[in-house]
């Protein structure tokens, strides 16, 4: 059955402006970064650090995520690459695998604050910068939409979204909407954000376990995602490969988590953290 309504694709994924071709794809990232920094900022602002350190994060730990982002799509999904010269490097098309961006991201950037911190200061500043990683990922998803991508099943559901003949998967070209799963996943990056904000202000979370807790939602959430999704995947044992990385990636986030937050003090307890009465007299963030 044909949907009765649906979220149409836009008609292009960019814009010309004389010569130069802007793709909305990098566009979003830019808005995603600037995101990520003026949240990261507030927060460690509010905890009684320098808030001009996430430009120098941002600016190691950024171009480092898109390489670490696209090495792993280039080795899991190879055959997605456009088959022109450049196609290991066209991230302008899509094709950026979020768990390598943020392992190569997070190394670089936690490499960039051990120059400048102390280690007690380096788990803060993590504790500050993590929430505003899913907002800027939540943006970037924008790009997804006009690239025509990431999304799931068929469906005629109200929400479902309206995908080009061109970009249909093989053996989907007879229908015309499916599950929005960018969408899905921008709703969850928002609240899985708002819920780390409020647990770091709210409860005492040692740090860096803002962070785990990040790798583990976020991976639980790609569990429920990889089991909508129709686009190329190399499968394991019947489940798309992303399906156990985003396992694996939920477990070890817990566990992490638990190492962190209840690890026995040992007599050198970490210096009191300023973010509780600093914060409550600041906007939220």
């Amino acid at each position: 059955m044909p949907a009765l309504a649906y979220i149409p694709s836009p008609a292009s994924n960019g814009f010309s402006l004389g010569p130069l071709y802007f793709h909305a794809y990098g566009i979003c990232y830019v808005f995603a970064v600037a995101a990520a920094i003026y949240i990261a900022r507030r927060r460690w602002r509010a905890r009684g650090g320098d808030p001009d350190l996430v430009y120098g994060v941002a600016w190691w730990g950024f171009p480092a995520g898109l390489v670490g982002g696209r090495i792993y799509f280039d080795l899991t999904t190879p055959s997605q690459m456009p088959h022109q010269w450049y196609g290991p490097f066209a991230i302008w098309d899509g094709g950026m695998g979020i768990w390598g961006g943020v392992a190569l991201g997070a190394a670089v950037g936690v490499w960039y604050l051990r120059r400048r911190l102390s280690a007690v200061d380096v788990n803060r500043f993590i504790n500050a910068l993590t929430p505003g990683l899913l907002v800027g990922q939540a943006i970037g998803r924008i790009g997804n939409y006009f690239n025509q991508e990431l999304f799931g099943k068929p469906s005629t559901l109200p929400w479902a979204l309206k995908i080009s003949p061109a970009h249909r998967p093989p053996g989907y070209a007879a229908y015309a909407t499916f599950q929005p799963t960018f969408l899905y996943e921008m709703i969850w990056n928002l609240l899985l954000a708002a819920t780390l904000v409020w647990f770091d202000n709210r409860r005492r979370i040692r740090p860096p376990a803002v962070f785990p807790l990040y790798v583990a939602g976020y991976s639980a959430f790609r569990i429920f995602e990889e089991t909508l999704r129709i686009d190329y995947s190399q499968y394991i044992l019947g489940m798309r490969l992303n399906f156990w990385v985003a396992l694996i990636g939920t477990a070890g986030g817990l566990v992490w988590f638990a190492l962190i937050q209840f690890r026995p003090s040992g007599g050198s307890a970490e210096p009191p953290d300023p973010a509780t009465l600093a914060y409550s007299q600041s906007e939220p963030v």
